[in-house]
């Protein structure tokens, strides 16, 4: 078969489907919600390992508080970060305050990270500020750098306060950042986060350090904790991805079981399309022999049948992964545990992955109807 007579069946397939109009739109309707769910599943998959998957670019440990299980629990003398310093093949140290309104497993959490002013910009040159200004945020004692995807779901704009945790801030600046960390937090002054959080001018909950180079990483993070063994108040330092991926685990260990759901979605929407197209195969026998008898080959009619398989999922899968992205772009679902935060965004990748997805289980489904559709001789098929 060549190209030019499969595009010339695209046509004839579209109207066979427009023929049984409530039939097809209910196959499609099926199709959009089998997607829908495996596109909602994808992206959470998706946002979870680009929150835990180590790579080779990853330099940040965060220094924490060994045994702790929540960030209040944290506690850390500031001056651990001139001995963290001196550590070789520490490049930058940062003290923060992590103040949360819920330290449990949450889809409503937020975070302040209360760092010192004048270090935020060398130590995180990456992050950019789109709304509002650097300077304003330097400014005031009270004013907060929020993420992007902060912002959005909670509606702020420069010059807005809210307040959240007992702490109240007024909004200095919208930042966006590639590290989805940055776009889920409000950045604050670190002496008023500590005072607003009653919490001693000489205590902080974590320091994220950045080494030189990722091959020095495992190293400087034992040095850290062999330096601090035998303190009043020891260490556990770990990579950011893996910190988040065991405050996280309990979030982690729920995503992985979506994997079922998504994978019962798909299975669901192979065996719509499969009886769908099964049954318009059965209801069209003496059309398809007519078409046979008009001179149309069997490989003709079997694509036909494969091209209307394809259009129902097609159709179902643009539905579904486009309604799934518009959801996500709309709810900006976030969910966290112990202060880190992760958003599960609408991501292009996921649309095109499903639509050719969709396309794909359309054709498998329809495989069988099609074989039926050019198995009989065409004068028992007349008579039938």
């Amino acid at each position: 078969m060549s190209l030019r007579v499969l595009l010339n069946l695209v046509p004839l397939a579209a109207k066979q489907l427009y023929r049984h109009r409530i039939r097809t739109l209910l196959t499609v309707a099926g199709i959009g919600a089998g997607m829908f769910l495996f596109s909602l599943v994808e992206s959470m998959q998706q946002a979870v390992a680009g929150a835990t998957e180590a790579n080779a670019e990853d330099v940040t440990l965060v220094v924490y508080r060994e045994n702790r299980f929540c960030p209040s629990t944290s506690r850390l003398p500031i001056y651990y970060e001139d001995e963290i310093r001196k550590i070789p093949g520490v490049r930058e140290v940062i003290p923060i305050q992590i103040t949360v309104n819920n330290c449990g497993a949450s889809l409503d959490i937020i975070t302040f990270r209360g760092v010192p002013p004048n270090r935020l910009p060398s130590y995180a040159p990456e992050i950019e500020v789109i709304a509002g200004s650097l300077e304003e945020w330097g400014r005031i004692d009270d004013g907060a750098l929020v993420g992007r995807t902060f912002a959005q779901k909670r509606g702020l704009a420069p010059g807005e306060a809210f307040e959240a945790a007992g702490v109240r801030v007024r909004v200095a600046g919208i930042i966006d950042s590639p590290y989805p960390q940055d776009n889920n937090v409000a950045y604050v002054h670190l002496p008023f986060l500590q005072q607003a959080s009653r919490r001693g001018l000489g205590e902080v909950t974590q320091f994220n350090v950045r080494v030189s180079n990722a091959e020095q990483v495992e190293r400087v993070a034992n040095a850290i904790d062999e330096r601090f063994a035998s303190s009043e108040e020891p260490t556990h330092t770990q990579p950011e991805k893996a910190f988040f991926a065991q405050t996280a685990r309990e979030l982690i260990e729920l995503t992985g079981f979506t994997r079922w759901i998504g994978l019962g979605a798909v299975i669901a929407v192979l065996g719509l399309v499969a009886n769908a197209v099964l049954l318009v195969v059965r209801t069209r026998i003496r059309e398809n022999a007519v078409l046979q008898t008009l001179g149309y080959p069997d490989p003709a009619v079997g694509w036909l049948v494969l091209l209307e398989g394809m259009l129902l999922g097609m159709a179902g899968g643009l539905l579904g992964t486009g309604g799934a992205m518009g959801f996500l772009a709309a709810a900006r679902i976030t969910f966290g545990n112990e202060g880190q935060v992760l958003a599960v965004l609408a991501d292009p990748t996921i649309l095109v992955r499903g639509l050719l997805l969709a396309l794909g289980l359309g054709a498998l489904a329809a495989l069988y109807p099609a074989w039926i559709a050019v198995r009989n001789p065409i004068v028992e098929s007349l008579r039938s």
